[in-house]
This record gives structure tokens, C-alpha cells and sequence, in this order.
């Protein structure tokens, strides 16, 4: 399953998916990630909610970003959740261009039973048809 958290820069994404991981860190059984490009919002984590800095990846691209998922999710047998912010200053590509990341983000929520929470920057008016079905 994929929760799309969208709106435009200073709209509360952020905190909404804070609250989200937070939340799921005190429901799961299993691991919760977040995903960010720096570390300003690691304090506000619950404890057990693992924190991962991107940027410390040099990841360029979605084929590469959908590999550092799969490893992620092949290193945690027991992973329920990953939740990404500022996904698009992590994809460095044009919105338009990832239906295909997406289709194979879904399949791979589905094959192992994790969900993604993504935030992205982005007006209403912006938003591709494909991720419609995402929005929570």
C-alpha cells in the first residue's frame, strides 16, 4: 500500500508524516523507517522508528532510489512501514517521469506487506492522474 501525504512547500506534510511514523512505531510489531535528505527531524522520531539520511547514499535517480528500498526491506525481515519525506529532492526527476517507479513501489508494498507513506511538494493542479489513487 502506498499513502500519498501531498501539498504544496509549508503545507504540513512533514508534521503529518512524523505523526504517521510515530503512530505506526507505537502500533507495529515489526520496524518502521523514515527517510529523509538530512537529519533535522530525527529527534522528533519515536526512539524505535529507524532514521535514515539519504543523502548519505549519493542516490541519483528511481531505479536507484527503488534498490535502496529493496535493500532496506531485504536487511529487515520484519519491516511494516517506510516513510519518505521530501521525495522529490531524493528522486531528482521530473514528476511526470515516475509512473513506472510507482507501479513497481506498489508491487513491491504488496509483495512484502510494507507500507509507504510518501510527502511530496507538489500544487493539486500538479499531480499526475497515476498518483491520485495514492492520496490519503
Amino acid at each position: 500500500m502506498i499513502q500519498l501525504i501531498f501539498g504544496e512547500k509549508g503545507s504540513g506534510k512533514t508534521k503529518k508524516i512524523l505523526e504517521i511514523a510515530n503512530q505506526a512505531a507505537e502500533q507495529a510489531k515489526g520496524s518502521v523507517v523514515f527517510i529523509d535528505e538530512d537529519e533535522r527531524y530525527m529527534f522528533d522520531l519515536n526512539l524505535s522508528v529507524r532514521f535514515i539520511n539519504a543523502t548519505e547514499y549519493a542516490l541519483s535517480g528511481p531505479k536507484m532510489f527503488y534498490g535502496f528500498l529493496c535493500g532496506i526491506a531485504a536487511s529487515d525481515h520484519d519491516l511494516e512501514c517506510i516513510v519518505i519525506d521530501s521525495f522529490m529532492h531524493l528522486i531528482h526527476h521530473d514528476l511526470e517521469s515516475l509512473k513506472k517507479m510507482f507501479d513497481c513501489m506498489e508491487e513491491f508494498s504488496n509483495a512484502h506487506g510494507i507500507k509507504l507513506v510518501i510527502s511530496l511538494s507538489c500544487a493539486p493542479e500538479q499531480l499526475p492522474d497515476f498518483l491520485k489513487a495514492y492520496i490519503a
